[in-house]
């Protein structure tokens, strides 16, 4: 029974995720609204009227209802761990039918599309393994436009930090409106390739306006959400003074040889949900 409760539970994320827009990515839109006149209104007006319809009716936001993606905190002494990953792909698979989600999940190479939204390595699983005996699943699902304006560069340490920012203003600047902005630009900095990518994507998990707790970092953050928005490209790459909403940054230590940065874009639909479980199956869906 607790094996039910959890899929369902998931099932419902899934569908929170993809209906319901968070709260915080609301209040910066409307805010961003009061700045912006003539057509860069009229979109932001228009993002809002979607997200309320979507919300009203318990249906998809976008059309690209995008790949589903998962972040899984788990304690190492959570007693159902070894289940989980198979309760993530059977929810996907009923998520996909019950909302209904479009099938998003093709071949690499063929194009041919299994029609559920799993396949190999999908639904994608980040696991976190942590103490205690609790398990937070977050759902982030990730649209195929803003995807294709993640990007990686491997800088030479002595880019420094000016290099650092020119090169994420000048990517997402390049990107114009292909990724759906006004978004938000999750950005990891150090590790290694593969890490920074990774970092950048959990950044995303952070609620818009929600800083970095190292003073210098939640700066930096600050500063690149301005320079990003004097670009101009605005709403829908329209012309405006909204073209990011938020930046959030993550970190990791690096090699001193390499200064990893990865950029993953999120477009205005932030879509976000979590499932907490403790250790006596209680369920809740946030």
């Amino acid at each position: 029974m607790e094996h039910d409760e959890i899929r369902l539970a998931l099932v419902e994320a899934i569908r929170k995720a993809e209906t319901i827009l968070p709260c915080d990515v609301v209040a910066a839109l409307e805010q961003a609204k009061e700045s912006e006149q003539g057509l860069a209104r009229v979109q932001l007006e228009t993002i809002l009227k979607n997200a309320e319809i979507a919300r009203a009716g318990s249906i998809p936001m976008c059309q690209d209802t995008g790949i589903q993606t998962f972040i899984v905190r788990v304690g190492v002494s959570y007693p159902g761990l070894s289940s989980l990953r198979a309760l993530i792909v059977d929810a996907v698979s009923q998520a996909t039918r019950e909302i209904p989600l479009r099938p998003n999940a093709v071949h690499p190479l063929t194009g041919e599309n299994t029609g559920n939204n799993v396949g190999d390595h999908v639904p994608h699983i980040t696991w976190d393994l942590i103490d205690g005996d609790r398990c937070t699943i977050h759902v982030l699902p990730k649209g195929g436009g803003s995807e294709n304006c993640s990007a990686l560069k491997m800088l030479p340490p002595g880019d420094g930090i000016t290099g650092v920012k020119r090169f994420i203003v000048d990517h997402v600047v390049a990107c114009v409106g292909r990724p759906c902005p006004p978004g938000i630009i999750g950005v990891g900095i150090g590790g290694g390739a593969d890490l920074s990518m990774k970092l950048a994507k959990l950044s995303l998990l952070r609620p818009v306006g929600a800083r970095h707790p190292e003073a210098s970092i939640a700066s930096l953050e600050e500063e690149l959400r301005d320079l990003i928005n004097e670009s101009g490209i605005g709403p829908m790459g329209l012309g405006g003074k909204t073209t990011c909403l938020d930046v959030h940054i993550e970190y990791a230590h690096r090699h001193p040889a390499s200064l990893p940065v990865g950029i993953i874009y999120q477009c205005w639909a932030d879509r976000r949900a979590r499932v907490e479980i403790d250790a006596d199956g209680r369920v809740e869906v946030m």
